[in-house]
């Protein structure tokens, strides 16, 4: 528990009460509400919980005013320019960064956990085949349960430790069959051959006519996709599967909330929407048009894509991902796809306009990630299945630290209610 040498005084109706005050590693101080109801006999109200810690964390912090994202201590871009994707997995879930033999023995744990049950394959094939990939991976990570008896028993350390890596294992697997399923396409089971990013270009791109070798800047850029996209805090998805969590679901069900969530489009829809705006946009000489529509306060058009709600300055996944977006479309080239060439001169004359730069308006990594996946030829729908991919580490590992945290209670938020009074019922024909 945070240091809790200070407390802070609430008088109301006469009363006073003492309140802890918490002081963490990172950020500010926190006020310690638990026994305010009990004791003052009033809630706090604060929509959307922009300024109430509903738990305590040693995974990841944001500074937004400094543009900073910390994973265990550590600088998310030191972690994307030096790490990858399992090391970062590895330190999320454990704390530390691994050793050679410990890294070594992680990569083989979830490179051998890959494949799906086989009789998964007739559970996809329940859908239609228009279905949505995030329908697809909410119904069939929520049926996991129904399949791996042996890892929902959450009082196991031993069971929790399994799910943990299945989830992180298999999700690889369950995003590109959801794609594959949804192109009409055969499925491609994954190998052991291949690394994380390696063996999800695979199974998505691979067909069995003939023969696919993955480009390693690709990898290299899909794996920076799922590093920068791991775990950001208490987000709406990662705080809707502590929630499930608190009540005792399974691991399974806890990850089908958070998918389920992060399918909202004020959440996972960012690159998908920061596309479509592209496409809008069509070609590069129309740019000036809608960078004086994003200027005129009378005009409800946003460029998607830029700035961020937490971060208050840059977003510190950017940097890095605009280098893999770089890397990207310097090896596939722009000129024959005007997406991707209206959002490279989009970025550079928004980059020039005093305007977006006094109001920090830089792109974010939405804005980039989006380009690389359109470059790789994702369609926007598998956008957020792809996010989704990337964050299960982070609603594991926050997963696991809950059920780890002896003051774990379950979610009941409470409310202001301003609906009628008591009132005694009304027969029909007195109405």
């Amino acid at each position: 528990m945070a240091d809790s040498s200070k407390t802070a005084t609430l008088t109301f109706d006469n009363k006073s009460i003492e309140l802890p005050v918490h002081s963490p590693t990172c950020g500010p101080d926190v006020i310690d509400i638990r026994k305010l109801y009990g004791q003052g006999d009033v809630f706090t109200y604060d929509p959307g919980f922009t300024s109430t810690a509903a738990c305590e964390s040693t995974i990841t912090f944001i500074d937004g005013e400094k543009g900073e994202l910390l994973h265990r201590g550590y600088p998310i871009d030191q972690l994307a320019a030096k790490s990858h994707y399992l090391e970062v997995c590895y330190l999320l879930l454990y704390g530390e960064l691994p050793t050679a033999e410990q890294l070594e023995n992680f990569e083989f744990t979830i490179t051998h956990h890959t494949m799906l049950h086989e009789q998964m394959q007739y559970f996809f094939r329940g859908f239609r085949r228009d279905a949505h990939p995030m329908a697809v991976m909410v119904g069939v990570v929520g049926a996991m349960a129904a399949f791996y008896h042996d890892s929902t028993d959450i009082s196991d350390p031993h069971q929790r430790e399994i799910a943990s890596h299945r989830l992180i294992a298999k999700m690889p697997t369950i995003a590109a069959w959801a794609y594959k399923y949804s192109i009409g396409q055969p499925f491609v089971y994954p190998r052991n051959d291949l690394t994380y990013a390696e063996n999800f270009l695979h199974m998505c791109f691979a067909v069995p006519a003939a023969e696919y070798k993955v480009d390693p800047i690709l990898s290299r850029a899909m794996d920076r996709i799922f590093t920068l996209h791991a775990d950001h805090e208490q987000n709406a998805s990662t705080s809707t599967v502590r929630l499930a969590s608190s009540s005792g679901a399974n691991p399974f069900a806890c990850i089908a909330a958070g998918i389920a969530c992060l399918w909202g489009p004020a959440h996972g829809g960012a690159n998908q929407a920061c596309l479509e705006m592209l496409k809008e946009i069509g070609t590069p000489d129309r740019i000036p048009e809608y960078i004086a529509r994003a200027k005129d306060k009378e005009d409800p058009f946003r460029l998607m894509g830029f700035g961020h709600r937490v971060y208050k300055n840059f977003d510190p996944r950017a940097t890095v991902m605009k280098q893999s977006a770089d890397e990207v479309l310097d090896l596939l080239g722009v000129e024959n796809n005007p997406i991707l060439a209206t959002a490279k001169e989009l970025e550079k004359q928004a980059l020039e306009d005093p305007y977006f730069h006094d109001k920090k308006l830089f792109p974010n990594v939405d804005f980039y990630s989006g380009i690389i996946l359109e470059a790789m030829g994702f369609p926007t729908s598998m956008f957020t299945p792809i996010f989704a991919l990337s964050r299960t580490v982070g609603w594991v590992s926050q997963w696991k630290e809950q059920l780890a945290d002896p003051t774990m209670k379950i979610g009941r938020p409470r409310q202001l209610y301003t609906g009628a009074p008591f009132r005694d019922y009304v027969e029909v024909e007195d109405r």
